[in-house]
């Protein structure tokens, strides 16, 4: 038997009984020759037909992050025949703290991240797409597997957040509203939201160009180490977009922490095992849904499976466009 959830809903695609972990670094050399290091979790390419062809999708990590974050998410992801390609971005990764004296959590919050750095960050997103399209520095096999017609964008926290902006959220605020807005994207995963910074425009101005369909995850102990934003403020995407289906998962007791994969200055989680088994298969169904169109896992999602399946670990919520 696997020693992972295997999908309440009644899934037809093929498991893979193995996996595999690529590992390289692009550099662009348009942004003063920035690094782009990237790790590939995918299906054992000798598992696949001739020819065939799997979904990709971006995972982007938080402040202080590196690619190496939510591996349990992915590995499990690649199980089921999706390619998952994590993007470590340089200035706002573990920059922030590796080689300095204190616990990391305190380097962190005492970093003050310039907004070039920030806006850095996002345009890692296109650099790292074209260049995996055009396969730099990437094995021919895992090249040839990738299908950029299925492409979705997920990410924790900071990678949540540009997540968003990759959806159609703006950045600036009043007359000086802009977009880095990436219409390949199909879907998105928010994994800790992060609401915009901008509390001077209509919250329909800062989240009206999103029109895909996010899965926003969050849970009721979802307290930033830097900030201290708590799980209900999370919730603000959520209730603005409505030009595409929109899914919350409230995970009770989950932390911010618990989506990456670490615990940073958190206390132990006694409902780890749980927790990670409900993102794994909230996480599955929903890529299933919108990269795969897979009306089954639509279905278990949307008509109270979930939720069902959940029971008093937590609550979900469907709302169709509009």
């Amino acid at each position: 038997m696997p020693d992972f959830p295997m999908p309440p809903w009644p899934r037809h695609g093929k498991i893979f009984e193995k996996t595999m972990i690529a590992r390289g670094k692009w550099v662009d050399e348009q942004r003063h020759a920035r690094p782009v290091p990237f790790k590939i979790y995918y299906p054992a390419p000798q598992e696949l037909t001739a020819g065939e062809q799997r979904p990709v999708i971006i995972w982007s990590h938080g402040l202080g992050g590196t690619r190496d974050g939510a591996g349990f998410i992915s590995r499990y992801l690649a199980q089921f025949g999706y390619v998952i390609v994590h993007i470590q971005h340089h200035g706002t990764d573990s920059y922030l703290w590796e080689g300095k004296a204190g616990h990391p959590w305190d380097n962190i919050r005492a970093a003050k991240i310039p907004r070039k750095m920030a806006l850095q960050r996002y345009q890692d997103v296109p650099f790292a797409l074209k260049a995996l399209r055009q396969g730099i520095e990437i094995a021919p096999e895992i090249h040839a597997m990738m299908n950029f017609d299925t492409l979705g964008m997920s990410g924790h926290s900071f990678g949540a957040g540009t997540t968003q902006i990759m959806a159609g959220q703006s950045l600036g605020r009043g007359r000086r509203l802009y977009h880095f807005k990436h219409d390949d994207f199909k879907a998105g995963i928010l994994y800790s939201p992060i609401p915009s910074f901008n509390r001077q425009d209509d919250a329909t101005r800062i989240y009206g160009q999103i029109d895909i369909p996010l899965l926003h995850m969050t849970g009721t102990e979802d307290y930033s180490p830097v900030d201290n934003t708590d799980y209900k403020t999370r919730l603000e995407i959520f209730e603005t977009v409505n030009q595409a289906a929109q899914h919350l998962f409230i995970l009770e007791d989950g932390d911010h922490m618990i989506y990456s994969g670490s615990r940073g200055q958190l206390e132990n989680n006694a409902n780890r095992e749980r927790h990670e088994e409900l993102i794994m298969l909230a996480s599955l169904a929903f890529w299933d849904a919108y990269l795969m169109h897979d009306q089954a896992a639509l279905k278990w999602l949307s008509h109270g499976g979930f939720a069902d399946y959940l029971g008093q670990d937590g609550q979900y919520q469907y709302k169709d466009q509009g």
